[in-house]
C-alpha cells in the first residue's frame, strides 16, 4: 500500500523520512495519532479474553515514570548531601 497508510513498524529504515514528512503533525493530526496509539495498546494488552497484568503494569509503570520526570527539580533540590 502507500507508504502514508502502513504503520511505524513496517516501515523500512530508508523510507522513513518520508513516512515522517507524510504525517500531519497539526494539533488535530496529533490527536488523532494519539487515539490511534491508545486504542491500539487497549487491543493489544486490556480488551483481551485472557489478559495478564502486563498491560496494567506498563501503564503504572508509565505514569510512575512520568510522575518522576515531572517532579525530578523538585526531588533534585531536597536530596540529602553530605557536604553541603
Amino acid at each position: 500500500g502507500p507508504l502514508s497508510e502502513r504503520p511505524l513498524m513496517d516501515v523500512r529504515l530508508g523510507e522513513l523520512h518520508a513516512w515522517i514528512s507524510t504525517c500531519s503533525f497539526s494539533p488535530q493530526g496529533l490527536l488523532g495519532a494519539v487515539q490511534r496509539a491508545w486504542s491500539g495498546y487497549c487491543a493489544k494488552y486490556i480488551h483481551v479474553r485472557r489478559g495478564g497484568p502486563a498491560g496494567i503494569s506498563m501503564l503504572l509503570a508509565g505514569s510512575c515514570v512520568l510522575s518522576y520526570g515531572w517532579n525530578y527539580q523538585h526531588l533534585k533540590q531536597h536530596r540529602w548531601r553530605k557536604y553541603h
